[in-house]
């Protein structure tokens, strides 16, 4: 066979086409990289982290925000998705399954400790391990040696300081497109002395690192300067990234307007019609890789979905939403109504699987189903609840939804506030959830493969529903072992009839990437997966 082989310099992707992004965005993109204050810092909107920053471990938008910017990967992302050499120089293989990787000589991390082949191999097999229960531990379930239900030892070989070699337990064409995703960052040896002082100042090998020990002031913000050792594709034209985190959306919008803070990633909904007026030309309505939905819970009471009766509930749920009436009302455009459980910039994505009607309204088939049902084990009272967190702008959507349920149903239906994200995501965690809760994701890397195993597979880190189907994992290892683009599609979109089928989620919509700046930056741009490229940001 070929020798597949990713060097330095721009990468084809291979297996998967590269993500290519195209729609609406503003001219705002006003002068060269290089001008600005070099040593300006930049700020922007963010949400308190869930869990300590210890990349294996962080899986939701907030800490993933500061984890990509503080470690380097192999291999990074560009604005279009394109996969970029970062920590490594090269990343090749014979057959598709036995992966060399070299690294860049010279590399350090931030306590000025080296970058070496162990500190890749050590921390993958230190996050995979059971006993460790990190959320990002079954990225590396395609590595020989990995155990999903015991500790063991992945197959990585040091052959030097700067080069390491991978077995997987079945080729994998596209295995280097997931490289950048943040488990796979390297380590340094300090983490191993307290993960959990680590987790509060992480050392890392990214363009930015923390200002100084406590930078990380906890459910305020937290402050990174540039890293002046890192010379990677992402190097910084500023001094630093300080991300703030807000409590509503609505506040940090109001402060974007006022120029008291540089770059919003995600305008409220109650702006949408006065956004682009207010910016001028400094706003982005771009598709990104956003899937959004809500999650049914398996505990739920009747909506247990190896039950016929929770079957027909959550086809009956699904099609009393009319999806259309609230992209165009409350999002205006920013929206587009789902058809399947990805993304339509992502290769491979089709809008006519078997079983998408389930996502379309129709509120005579959603009352037969719901009648269905309440013959097998009566609804009664009980109130169907929609939990979200208020941090995120989701009340007006989240009303929406639960109005057009209750309308069609006619049964009660409303929302459930959490204050934050993290509060929402620890009661997730610990299947605490009394009702539905908001769900959806933003892609790791452009691949349907990172749509649906995170949240669907069983055992997954993201997999809050506590959703399991031999069929959906069978044909989801299928897929990801297939050596062609075209084969591992076609077991992909398998698989996603297989959840139309038993609805794990209820898809609600695709996101455009919604953001503004305020005229203190220039050279914003936003990247495919909807968040900025912020060491190209320059401060005027």
């Amino acid at each position: 066979m070929k020798k597949t082989r990713m060097g330095l310099g721009a990468i084809a992707v291979v297996g998967t086409a590269a993500l290519v992004l195209t729609g609406c965005a503003s001219g705002g993109d006003s002068g060269d990289s290089g001008s600005g204050d070099s040593s300006a810092i930049i700020t922007t909107n963010g949400n308190e982290p869930q869990n300590p920053l210890v990349p294996s471990n962080t899986t939701e938008v907030g800490g993933g925000k500061i984890i990509d910017s503080v470690f380097a990967g192999l291999v990074s992302y560009n604005a279009d998705g394109e996969s970029e050499m970062d920590a490594a120089e090269s990343i090749e293989s014979d057959d598709n399954q036995l992966w060399t990787i070299t690294l860049k000589d010279g590399q350090t991390f931030t306590d000025g400790t080296p970058v070496t082949s162990e500190s890749f191999t050590k921390a993958w097999n230190w996050a995979a391990q059971v006993s460790n229960a990190q959320s990002a531990s079954y990225f590396f379930d395609n590595i020989a040696g990995y155990d999903a239900e015991a500790d063991s030892d992945l197959q990585l070989e040091v052959v030097s300081d700067t080069e390491f070699t991978v077995e997987l337990s079945a080729p994998a064409a596209d295995w280097p497109l997931r490289l950048g995703y943040s488990a796979f960052s390297p380590l340094p040896e300090s983490f191993y002395d307290d993960v959990d002082a680590f987790g509060e100042n992480p050392v890392g090998n990214g363009p930015y690192k923390l200002e100084s020990e406590g930078a990380w002031t906890h459910n305020q913000d937290i402050k990174l300067v540039t890293n002046p050792d890192y010379d990677g594709p992402r190097k910084p034209v500023n001094g630093g990234l300080t991300i703030t985190f807000y409590t509503t959306q609505d506040a940090a919008y109001a402060d974007a307007l006022s120029g008291n803070l540089d770059i919003l990633d995600q305008v409220p909904d109650a702006q949408f019609a006065s956004y682009q007026s207010d910016f001028a030309d400094r706003y982005v309505n771009q598709p990104a890789a956003i899937f959004q939905s809500f999650t049914i819970p398996q505990y739920l009471e009747h909506f247990d979905g190896t039950t016929e009766e929770g079957k027909l509930r959550r086809q009956a749920i699904s099609l009393s939403i009319n999806r259309d009436d609230i992209t165009d009302v409350i999002f205006q455009g920013t929206r587009t109504p789902a058809k399947d459980f990805t993304s339509p910039v992502i290769d491979g994505y089709s809008d006519d699987l078997e079983g998408s009607d389930v996502l379309s309204y129709d509120a005579d088939k959603a009352k037969e189903l719901w009648a269905e049902a309440d013959a097998i084990s009566p609804y009664g009272d009980t109130t169907f609840t929609l939990a979200y967190n208020a941090d995120g702008g989701h009340q007006n959507w989240v009303d929406a939804a639960t109005n057009s349920i209750s309308d069609t149903l006619g049964i009660k239906a409303e929302g459930q506030s959490y204050p934050t994200f993290a509060e929402l995501l620890d009661d997730e965690d610990n299947d605490a959830m009394t009702g539905a809760f908001r769900s959806g994701w933003q892609a790791d890397y452009p691949s349907l493969y990172n749509f649906l195993s995170p949240l669907y597979q069983t055992g997954a880190g993201s997999n809050y529903g506590r959703y399991t189907s031999t069929e959906f994992d069978g044909l989801l290892s299928e897929g990801a072992a297939a050596t062609s683009a075209d084969d591992a599609t076609a077991d992909f979109q398998k698989a996603q009839e297989v959840l139309f089928q038993d609805l794990p989620v209820v898809p609600l919509w695709y996101s455009n990437v919604t953001g503004v700046w305020a005229d203190t930056v220039s050279n914003v741009e936003f990247g495919w997966n909807s968040v900025p490229l912020f060491y190209e940001v320059t401060k005027n």
